[in-house]
This record gives C-alpha cells, structure tokens and sequence, in this order.
C-alpha cells in the first residue's frame, strides 16, 4: 500500500493568484469570452444597428418608452458601455471595470424588465444570468490567461479590487436609474 501526500500549496507569484490554475485560468477564459462576446455584440446593436439592433436612434426611443431621459444619449451611453466592457472582458483588459461595466447596464436591463416572471422570454433570467457572470469575473480576476497579467497594478488581482467593482457598478447603476421615470 503506497502513501498519497496531500498536494502541496503553491505560494503566489507575479504570475498570478495560489489559487490560480491551468483549469482555472482556461474557464475563465470561456467565462469572459462568452460574457464579452455578448454584451460587444449587444453594444453593436446599440451603436451601429447590427445583428438586427435598432442602432441610436431605434435603441434611443425604447429607453424614452422605458422611462429614460434623452433616449438617444442613453442609447449611446448603453450601447458603448456593453461593447467597451465586452471587448475589455474579452482581453482581460482592466477586468475588474470592464465587469463593472457589464454588471451596471445589467442592473438596468434588469430594472426595465423586472414584472415579467424569472423565466425567458418575458422574465429575467438572462440578464440575472449575465450580471452574474460579470460580477464573478470582477471578483475573481480574469485568470492568468489576459492582458491584465501584463499590468503591474492588475498583474495580481485581489478581492478588495473587485468588491469595488461591484461597488461601482452599483452605485453607477443606481444614479442612472434615479434619473428614469
């Protein structure tokens, strides 16, 4: 009978977080590329009308119907909010913001389409669902597999700087739903 040792615990390094690993680092990965896609393709929607969105103007007249000031300049506002903080979720660049870009709008999202149920297509439960995500990636760093990595300040994320994140995300997102109708 032969002895297993207990696997030994990995300190730190610049090369990211103990609790970091090739498993880790690669689900994270699809996490951030499936969240990112998303939202920049919601954002192109917004922006540019593509993949059938109803671009500034038609996206500037939902948010008047759904209570939101200057319909167009919230269009814009939403619209390169989802495609910055997407593309940022896809590099991994500046991370935490970038999740807090996509938990802010998400926050919105969820306060126009709340009464619906939980369930698609009337209810929440993509947007929950996709504020999640983006609040798990701001809290847990983009993994080792980013452009992050190669930032001193990002090189090592920690959760003080993602639970600011959230923070952000939430005081932002509340100050824009203070101005709705």
């Amino acid at each position: 009978m032969t002895a297993t040792t207990p696997l030994a615990h990995t300190p730190a390094t610049s090369a990211g977080p103990a609790s970091s690993s090739p498993a880790s680092d690669a689900g994270l990965l699809v996490l951030r590329l499936a969240l990112g896609l998303t939202m920049a393709a919601h954002g192109a929607q917004k922006l540019f009308g593509w993949f059938g969105g109803g671009g500034l103007e038609g996206t500037g007249q939902y948010f008047e119907l759904s209570g939101y000031p200057s319909g167009r300049t919230m269009a814009l506002v939403a619209g390169l909010t989802e495609t910055l903080g997407g593309l940022g979720l896809i590099l991994g660049l500046l991370t935490p913001l970038a999740g807090a870009a996509v938990l802010g709008t998400m926050i919105n999202a969820l306060a126009v389409k709340w009464g619906g149920g939980f369930f698609a297509p009337e209810g929440v439960e993509y947007e929950v669902l996709l504020a999640a995500g983006a609040a798990a990636v701001a809290l847990t760093g983009p993994g080792r597999l980013a452009v992050d990595r190669f930032l001193p300040g990002l090189r090592n994320h920690r959760l003080p700087t993602g639970v600011a994140a959230v923070l952000l995300a939430a005081v932002t997102a509340g100050a824009v739903l203070v101005i709705r109708n």
